[in-house]
């Protein structure tokens, strides 16, 4: 299984989304680019310096501290199933130098004061997820400001694959979860399965900021200049331009590979 992470420097991130997720079955297609060169393979360095150069996209780009924001849940039509403020906290352990302890905190209850000398008080539910130290990032993979973790099966059985670009204090994570398939007349679970559903997606839209970038917080905080604005119209045309960037490529026989894309063909560019 390959898995391909785009990250282009050519048009700014649009941190905007709109929901695409209009077909179910997962297909697999070779992308051409008219000028391609690659300029880095994993397997060319020592371990030791692989480790790293991960390591330091990770402190440098993602564990920072508390990632605050909101969590939308979509089914595979599009549609808003949940939505959730949260934050990711990474940061660098105090009791134990070179660790780095990822939390979730959930807010499960919010009550909202009446009185302008009174307090908003929020109920948080604290979630202990992992710890990470150089060489030990699990299913974590770098390259730039980008970050991909896994694919991961689940104990549902089902498969998710998380993805991350960080800009400025903001960053964009989407959580695309696929569930084994079978044909209409094959009995479920009676053969390997024979293909992967997108059921659902989780976009999270999250920032290094006292509050979370809802549209009424940005409205009333709006973000300094180098860094994003979540809450605003991108028209679908404004994705369609010349995309360029570098490309890594990751797979069980040949390890990470880099490569850089100058221009893409018209197909791919969309």
């Amino acid at each position: 299984m390959w898995t391909r992470i785009l990250l282009c420097g050519s048009i700014s991130l649009a941190c905007a989304f709109r929901t695409p997720f209009r077909t179910t079955l997962t297909r697999t297609r070779t992308v051409t680019t008219t000028s391609t060169q690659r300029y880095s393979n994993a397997e060319e360095i020592e371990a030791g310096e692989y480790d790293r150069i991960q390591w330091e996209l990770f402190q440098k780009h993602h564990a920072r501290g508390s990632w605050r924001g909101t969590w939308d849940s979509y089914d595979y039509i599009g549609d808003v199933i949940d939505s959730t403020v949260a934050s990711v906290v990474l940061e660098e352990s105090q009791q134990q130098p070179g660790v780095v302890t990822q939390t979730h905190e959930i807010v499960t209850g919010e009550t909202k004061s009446d009185c302008p000398t009174c307090f908003d008080s929020t109920n948080i539910h604290t979630l202990p997820v992992a710890q990470y130290t150089s060489g030990a990032l699990r299913r974590q993979r770098l390259g730039s400001v980008g970050l991909i973790n896994g694919p991961t099966v689940l104990r549902s059985g089902a498969m998710s694959t998380e993805l991350a670009l960080v800009h400025g204090d903001g960053r964009l994570r989407v959580i695309f979860y696929h569930a084994p398939v079978w044909e209409k007349d094959v009995e479920p679970n009676t053969c390997p399965p024979q293909g992967l559903k997108v059921y659902r997606a989780t976009v999270c839209r999250e920032a290094l900021r006292p509050l979370p970038p809802t549209r009424s917080n940005e409205q009333d905080q709006p973000p300094t200049e180098g860094n994003p604005t979540f809450n605003r119209p991108v028209p679908p045309f404004a994705w369609h331009a010349n995309w360029s960037g570098t490309s890594w490529t990751w797979g069980e026989t040949r390890g990470d590979e880099g490569w850089k894309l100058d221009e893409m063909d018209e197909l791919d560019s969309w």
